[in-house]
């Protein structure tokens, strides 16, 4: 337990800072699309075909893990690269992301961002510390659970409340797995319960809007990793607003921390902006089932 407690007190946000500048010299490094779309020829313990620059930046935060653990720190990495790395405890996890928003950072469009959560447990519900920082918009977010969430350093503190149209419709929503056919699936309730949608192309930054209200609400509209939710979902809940997996275990927060996709995410301000989208009960996708 000593040994639990020094890690959780370690200085997760400096290592992150710094992680994050390594994400930076790397895009920088590679500054074109035609850089940026090289592949290593393999592909990642998440399951996708991993770029030289998902390679670079995740070195850049294994560098940082190799830091801490040398000062003493013990805990057990979860990466969408490289997958599970044992740094002495199995009961602590760090979960990565090193790029979150990989097609929009290969491709030069905005949102890009570096996730890094900190548990002491397997599940959502257990993530003490999370780091988001969107690298083409050069703002971050991060939170320790009980403690608030911050962006860009200044507490988030009574945040706007969540806005509808005069159809009591969530005024604009964020959705991610933006694939056609979810997309597809999901008009029914998406129009029943939304004015306007967005699709930002990163989960965690999506999320974090939700932190600030710049948007009313977020889904997913497949099942997520917890690679791209884990630190932004707590972001979400200490900025005093909600989030949950439907679909999954008993509790909204039982998702595991593993590299599986296991269940859509939803999030919002209010308890109401959310219910609509926590109907479905298979997991298949948030709304898709709204108002049936």
């Amino acid at each position: 337990m000593a040994i639990r407690s020094a890690t959780l007190s370690a200085d997760w946000l400096a290592a992150c800072h710094r992680a994050a500048d390594g994400l930076r010299a790397v895009l920088v490094d590679h500054p074109t699309s035609h850089e940026r779309v090289v592949q290593t020829g393999t592909r990642g313990e998440g399951g996708d075909d991993t770029l030289v620059i998902d390679a670079a930046a995740e070195d850049a935060v294994f560098v940082e893990l190799d830091r801490l653990h040398a000062d003493g720190a013990r805990f057990t990495a979860v990466s969408e690269e490289r997958g599970v790395v044992d740094y002495g405890d199995p009961d602590v996890l760090v979960v990565i992301d090193p790029i979150d928003g990989s097609m929009n950072a290969k491709r030069g469009l905005t949102h890009h961002a570096i996730s890094i959560a900190v548990a002491d447990g397997p599940t959502m519900a257990d993530v003490v510390f999370g780091f988001v920082a969107d690298i083409g918009a050069g703002e971050e977010w991060s939170a320790w659970r009980g403690e608030g969430a911050l962006h860009n350093g200044v507490a988030i503190t009574d945040p706007p409340p969540e806005r509808r149209d005069i159809h009591d419709r969530l005024e604009l929503v964020a959705i991610e797995s933006a694939d056609p056919r979810w997309i597809h699936q999901a008009l029914p309730g998406l129009e029943k319960h939304v004015h306007r949608v967005r699709a930002m192309g990163s989960i965690a930054i999506s999320l974090c809007q939700v932190a600030t209200t710049r948007v009313d609400g977020m889904v997913s509209l497949w099942r997520c990793r917890a690679v791209d939710v884990a630190a932004a979902q707590l972001i979400v809940r200490e900025s005093g607003g909600l989030c949950a997996f439907p679909g999954y275990g008993d509790g909204p927060l039982d998702a595991p921390l593993d590299l599986a996709p296991h269940a859509p995410v939803v999030a919002a301000r209010h308890p109401a902006g959310a219910r609509p989208a926590r109907r479905d009960p298979r997991g298949r996708g948030a709304l898709m089932t709204a108002g049936r």
